[in-house]
């Protein structure tokens, strides 16, 4: 092995037309990865790869094994970005009445199997590892038991998952990240006392519809940045038809855009159903807003104690969530915290630490 290491990052196939977390987590970690003089070479899951150019695989998406079955077993150890999203809650409580029923009956990991051949068969993905067919289930736990390590992005997403599917991995906690260039100056815009902001995909696990209705009675300006996925387009029509006309919708924009916006809103907002972190609400402390955010998922280990948190299915909890940060002074103390452990920079370190752990380099 030389001393550059060479590692695959192997992401999902749809990761330039579909953009999310991920996309933002594995494009700069490996951006700063490069600067720490790791060699990084980015592969879709249905790419060819030689295995033999490479050190270390790094997988992403644990709920997503079918991309990552193949790369198993090919005489390279792997780490695995687990980014383990439970929509289980979402589909029993919070879908159309029809959708909660088909859900509840047919229980979480066989849920996920049948929403992933829904995208293979219909053309949206590429079932790249055949093998998943025997099960959602069983390839996770594959998976999670022959990784060489995980990195989650909290110790609490690693309690969930290890509860979860029974296994106990080797794990490293890389926390997500902002970029600290981008936000680290805050724009010259004067702030907006009675505007709310939400960034992220529109669909039904963010929850923007009962943001909608949360404001309705409320004297705020609430602004909407984000485009909805592509099996998500009737909830997207839905919340412009709910939309009272203090709501405005932008389409998705990159953050060197976005910043204007966190700059100039009182409090951004993001009641989801579940977040592994919840990139758009680090984004927005780090640019002095004040935050309301989802109790779902792992969202306290990041948010604790900065933070409103406010139930998915409450619309009056969320209204009055948003009353109380609208009233609190502008609070930068999280922005201070967020510029010194929550960076693009220290996730990438922290992975380096995870990479020589596997591979025994001091």
């Amino acid at each position: 092995m030389t001393n550059l290491l060479k590692i695959a990052f192997v992401v999902r196939s749809t990761i330039d037309q579909i953009k999310g977390g991920d996309s933002l987590q594995l494009y700069n970690t490996a951006n700063e990865l490069r600067k720490l003089g790791v060699d990084v070479v980015i592969k879709k899951a249905h790419e060819p790869i030689d295995y033999r150019e490479f050190d270390l695989l790094h997988l992403f998406n644990v709920i997503r094994p079918a991309d990552h079955l193949k790369h198993l077993q090919r005489g390279v150890p792997f780490v695995v970005s687990t980014i383990y999203l439970d929509y289980s809650t979402f589909d029993t409580c919070g879908r159309s009445r029809v959708q909660r029923q088909l859900f509840s009956t047919l229980g979480k990991d066989f849920s996920e199997y049948c929403k992933n051949n829904f995208r293979f068969l219909s053309g949206q993905d590429k079932l790249v590892s055949k093998t998943y067919l025997l099960g959602h289930q069983r390839a996770v736990r594959k998976i999670l038991k022959e990784a060489a390590m995980l990195l989650p992005n909290s110790l609490s997403e690693y309690k969930r998952l290890s509860q979860d599917y029974g296994v106990e991995s080797r794990c490293h906690v890389v926390p997500n990240g902002i970029d600290k260039h981008l936000f680290e100056v805050l724009p010259k815009a004067e702030r907006i006392d009675n505007q709310v902001l939400c960034v992220g995909q529109i669909y039904g696990l963010k929850n923007q519809h009962r943001l909608i209705e949360a404001t309705r009675n409320m004297d705020v300006k609430l602004v909407l940045i984000g485009k909805p996925p592509p099996n998500h387009l009737s909830y997207y029509r839905y919340c412009k038809k709910i939309a009272h006309s203090r709501v405005h919708f932008h389409d998705f924009m990159p953050q060197e855009q976005l910043i204007v916006h966190y700059a100039k809103s009182k409090v951004h907002a993001l009641p989801s159903w579940f977040e592994t972190t919840g990139l758009s609400s680090l984004e927005a402390g780090s640019m002095g807003c004040n935050l309301v955010v989802g109790s779902g998922g792992d969202t306290r280990d990041y948010f604790q104690g900065f933070a409103t948190f406010c139930a998915a299915d409450d619309v009056s909890g969320i209204k009055k969530a948003l009353e109380m940060e609208l009233q609190k002074p502008t609070q930068l103390s999280f922005r201070e915290h967020i510029l010194k452990n929550y960076t693009w920079e220290n996730a990438a370190k922290e992975t380096l630490i995870a990479y020589k752990k596997v591979l025994k380099i001091d």
